[in-house]
């Protein structure tokens, strides 16, 4: 209750227009080792890169939501109240339904605070990330949150960018929560390039007018995505 106050009054003490942003990352025990190690570096050089940016630091918002098991790491904030990047830990299973209904749930209840207090917001962000499968939930929560991201996507609510990681990642799962924008595997575990790539897009949305369409920066991928 006491975070969820603080955060209701930043809104009144910084009225910017916000960029909310879920990471939804897959930290189960098949991510231990490298894996975890450059996530974390990575996420790191997201909170560091948007922190330096004196527009990005005010409005960006992240929320980072890990499964295996399903966790809530940070609750929406922008980098002026912390800009600290949790530590990550791998273990568990790949309950992604499950993860995808937490983070959606958060962006939908953070939205109604932007509205209830006046405050201005961008499009919300997903970022879905895996190394494998779906594994450990329910199969009808799966399916659920496919149909209801598909149906957000196509009413304009929400932006999605699925990244596979490895070999064992299922792009085939990760292609139906994105309709229009086919997934992207990580090159290798280019997690720093990809979130380095992620902060200066989130930065360049912080700097438009709300409900603007802001092109992606497509040349950027060539640094971290296997195209």
């Amino acid at each position: 209750m006491q975070e969820s106050l603080l955060e209701i009054d930043d809104l009144l003490d910084n009225p910017t227009p916000r960029v909310p942003v879920s990471l939804c990352l897959d930290c189960s025990g098949s991510m231990s080792g490298a894996p975890i190690a450059e996530l974390n570096e990575g996420v790191r050089t997201f909170y560091e890169a948007l922190n330096s940016d004196e527009i990005a630091r005010y409005s960006a918002e992240i929320s980072i939501v890990t499964f295996g098991p399903v966790r809530k790491e940070t609750d929406f904030q922008t980098l002026d109240q912390n800009c600290h990047a949790p530590v990550l830990a791998s273990s568990g299973n790949t309950p992604m339904g499950e993860a995808v209904k937490l983070s959606l749930d958060s962006l939908e209840s953070r939205r109604r605070e932007y509205r209830n207090n006046g405050v201005d917001g961008y499009k919300p962000w997903l970022v879905l990330m895996t190394d494998g499968a779906p594994c450990g939930g329910s199969q009808s929560v799966l399916e659920q949150q496919i149909t209801r991201v598909q149906n957000m996507v196509e009413l304009g609510e929400l932006a999605v960018f699925p990244i596979g990681i490895g070999a064992n990642a299922d792009m085939n799962i990760l292609a139906r929560f994105s309709p229009g924008r086919p997934p992207l595997k990580l090159k290798g575990l280019n997690f720093r390039e990809f979130f380095t790539w992620l902060s200066k897009s989130v930065s360049k949305v912080s700097q438009s007018t709300p409900g603007d369409v802001v092109p992606l920066d497509v040349e950027g991928l060539k640094g971290w995505a296997e195209l």
